[in-house]
């Protein structure tokens, strides 16, 4: 998605770039940057094998890669990154997928050899991002281990869509990429952060999209927005919504089985049934 950003907008919003080459916005009292950085090397893969306990990632992890908001009264950090959500994945541990038949000879590491999966190989996570009282800079990977955590909420508030769709100046947007895989070109597991900053507040969209073609879709959505309005007492409104469905399922709805009509998560996100749906907010106070 390519974005025009109106720099009088911005300048009118009483926004200011980030420095130091740093690609980001600071705005009413909120300093919002994003991290687009390469996969990870060998070196610091071995690493994560060491730190998660486990050889099994996805095709490419952008390790270094992530968004990050920090409200600057309250030292409050909300981040997402790809070490949290693999971590989030191991814990939950799902049973894995059935492999399309088509498709298992690729996880073969040598002919003939049985195909056993021991592990959830579509990489799904239940991360809904990491937040925290940072006092400190932020570590190189870009983790919050170790620190306080904030405490959400449970809520009846919902996030306003619609009017978030009114019209009004993009002052900041990005995509962040942290991590994909093609499930031996037999689908996709994808998760992906996006942001955008308007005079009114910020918006953001974390996503996990998996299709197992011939099986399944899951989708794994959390939206969060935050509010300029109250510069005192800012609150962040948090919603997570899943769905999935199977191909069999779809097809008994009469809907198309074919996976090329399934390339885009934002067109068919309807047709999949919620299986899990809650609004939490997160209240921000200054540090005394």
């Amino acid at each position: 998605m390519e974005v025009e950003i109106d720099e009088e907008a911005v300048k009118a919003a009483g926004a200011e770039p980030l420095t130091d080459g740093r690609r980001g916005l600071r705005i009413r009292g909120w300093e919002i940057e994003s991290r687009k950085l390469p996969i990870l090397n060998s070196h610091e893969l071995l690493q994560w094998e060491k730190k998660l306990q486990t050889s099994h990632f996805p095709e490419m992890i952008f390790g270094n890669s992530c968004l990050i908001l920090r409200h600057e009264a309250t030292d409050t950090v909300i981040n997402f990154n790809a070490f949290d959500a693999l971590t989030g994945w191991k814990e939950e541990a799902l049973p894995p997928v059935e492999v399309p038949a088509a498709a298992k000879w690729k996880f073969r590491s040598k002919p003939f050899q049985e195909v056993i999966l021991d592990y959830d190989y579509t990489f799904t996570t239940p991360y809904c991002g990491s937040e925290t009282i940072d006092t400190e800079k932020m570590s190189k990977e870009n983790t919050l281990d170790g620190a306080c955590c904030l405490k959400w909420e449970d809520t009846v508030e919902r996030i306003d869509l619609v009017g978030l769709a009114a019209k009004e100046p993009i002052l900041f947007y990005d995509e962040v990429v942290l991590y994909e895989d093609e499930l031996a070109d037999n689908g996709i597991s994808l998760l992906t952060v996006k942001v955008r900053v308007m005079p009114s507040g910020w918006f953001l969209l974390l996503r996990f999209w998996l299709r197992v073609d011939g099986v399944l879709m899951r989708l794994r959505d959390t939206r969060m927005h935050g509010i300029f309005a109250d510069l005192s007492f800012p609150v962040v409104l948090r919603e997570n919504c899943w769905r999935e469905d199977t191909f069999d399922s779809l097809a008994a709805k009469g809907y198309p089985v074919d996976a090329a009509a399934y390339g885009d998560p934002s067109s068919i996100s309807q047709r999949l049934p919620i299986v899990m749906h809650k609004t939490q907010k997160l209240k921000l106070r200054a540090r005394q």
